[in-house]
């Protein structure tokens, strides 16, 4: 019998290395080097394996003969719609063919949620739904709660063999393959248990090349670490086409949908989901939940034109300043840049002239959203001010601007949108930098508009 090999593996760039090394010499990390076991027939095994599926893909498979770039079609590749405008949209137009996709986030989150309501939606595609995480009994109660029709096209698999799975895939040739998750999938060619990087890298790997030569989608599903990143090795998130994150709090009510790697499409797409009891629900216009309709009379609310992305979206910011109780001041922030916040209120008494050294100050973007948006710079100062003079902003005003060290207000991307977004939802005024005016048609916009240069006079717009 063929002893096994030893082989050592970067976690954070995927560095293959004979023996352990200190510091990865491909992404300069230390430390990162961890070790493996592989199987001496590995790759014959992986091969048979996948050869054996290839034999029964089915057609639209590629050969494997070299081509010229002159006998490579340029036709775009008919992409398989998703009958969801949100996951459309962030995989840039719907699915293509042969692809990999990997959707990542938090426990809870709602990922089996949105991929097991995709392959109910799409009763016209053959789905095999491999599920290594719940029983085929639970996936029923989940089909149950979000109130899909109960779909024969949709065939569900309770495996977390690799080989078997691809069986199962030689008997059912589907067209739309799910795995959940792939930290559960294991292959009998890596000594090593599931999860390990190993694993994930030789199952993501044979079901790359199923993908690429059957011409058949896999939509992989995978785990978060505590940092916040994907689990596995870093090489997972280099083989596949497209990598989207699934976003947001538990206890709010909005999932965001980021996309962060698409080899077919742009990354600056996001989608929005409203959890419910019966699943998740897209929100074709977000900016009217994420408004509050009764803050008439209340201080401490400023609404911001922001983008995420390239959709614009009216986000409603509060701020709450007080009296510190202790000697040192809290400076608190949720969905906002805790850092920037620091750096606004230190611009608001140097270049304003209002002092919170011996004030706390909390802010809060509504919804549970975290915006990056620098144009949000403008609402935050605005709220923080109208909070702690206790003066309520008229509701018919909305702003973006980014606020710079010396207290001027810089120009922002896609003021045309940002206005347009404001003008739909009734709002009368909306102050923007006076340097976004240039090449700006006012004539179009019946909303109107106040350009600003520096903080001082947004903050006398809005307060007299």
């Amino acid at each position: 019998m063929t002893k096994d090999k030893k082989a050592y593996v970067c976690s954070n760039c995927g560095q293959e290395s004979p023996k352990w090394i200190g510091k990865c010499p491909a992404c300069g990390q230390w430390n990162t080097f961890k070790e493996i076991k592989v199987a001496a027939d590995t790759s014959a095994m992986a091969a048979r394996s996948v050869a054996t599926i290839i034999r029964h893909a089915t057609a639209g498979g590629h050969s494997g003969r070299p081509l010229k770039l002159s006998e490579i079609s340029s036709r775009d590749e008919p992409r398989i719609d998703m009958l969801d405008p949100e996951l459309n949209r962030v995989l840039g137009g719907g699915l293509v063919p042969g692809s990999l996709v990997l959707l990542g986030g938090e426990p809870g989150i709602g990922k089996s949620t949105l991929t097991l309501q995709t392959a109910l939606r799409l009763s016209s595609k053959r789905v095999l739904y491999v599920s290594g995480e719940e029983s085929a009994h639970q996936l029923k109660m989940r089909a149950g709660r979000i109130e899909r029709p109960e779909s024969d096209s949709c065939l569900i698999l309770c495996e977390t063999s690799l080989e078997k799975i691809f069986e199962n895939i030689k008997e059912t040739i589907p067209e739309l393959v799910v795995i959940d998750s792939i930290q559960t999938i294991s292959t009998d060619d890596v000594d090593s248990s599931p999860g390990s990087m190993a694993q994930v890298r030789e199952c993501a790997a044979s079901l790359l090349r199923f993908a690429k030569t059957s011409g058949t989608p896999v939509i992989m599903i995978g785990h978060i670490n505590k940092e916040g990143t994907l689990a596995g090795p870093k090489i997972l998130e280099h083989i596949v086409d497209t990598v989207i994150q699934f976003e947001g709090d538990q206890h709010h009510m909005y999932r965001l949908l980021r996309s962060i790697k698409n080899r077919f499409g742009s990354t600056s797409e996001l989608g929005i989901y409203e959890m419910r009891q019966n699943g998740l629900r897209p929100v074709s216009n977000p900016s009217e939940l994420l408004l509050t309709q009764d803050h008439e009379g209340l201080s401490g609310v400023a609404i911001s034109s922001a983008i995420e992305g390239v959709r614009p979206l009216l986000v409603e910011t509060q701020a709450l300043v007080s009296t510190a109780a202790y000697g040192t001041p809290q400076r608190t922030a949720t969905g906002f840049d805790q850092r920037r916040l620091n750096m606004l209120l230190a611009v608001l008494e140097k270049r304003v002239g209002f002092k919170l050294v011996q004030k706390d100050v909390f802010l809060n973007i509504a919804g549970g959203l975290r915006v990056t948006d620098l144009a949000m710079d403008l609402s935050v100062i605005a709220a923080v001010l109208s909070s702690n003079v206790d003066t309520p902003i008229d509701s018919g005003w909305c702003m973006a601007g980014e606020v710079g060290l010396s207290g001027e207000v810089r120009p922002v991307a896609r003021i045309g949108q940002r206005i347009a977004e404001a003008e739909k939802l009734g709002f009368s005024h909306i102050i923007i930098p006076r340097h976004n005016l240039q090449g700006l048609s006012q004539a179009k916009f019946s909303i109107e508009i106040v350009p600003v240069r520096k903080v001082e006079e947004a903050l006398r717009a809005l307060f007299g």
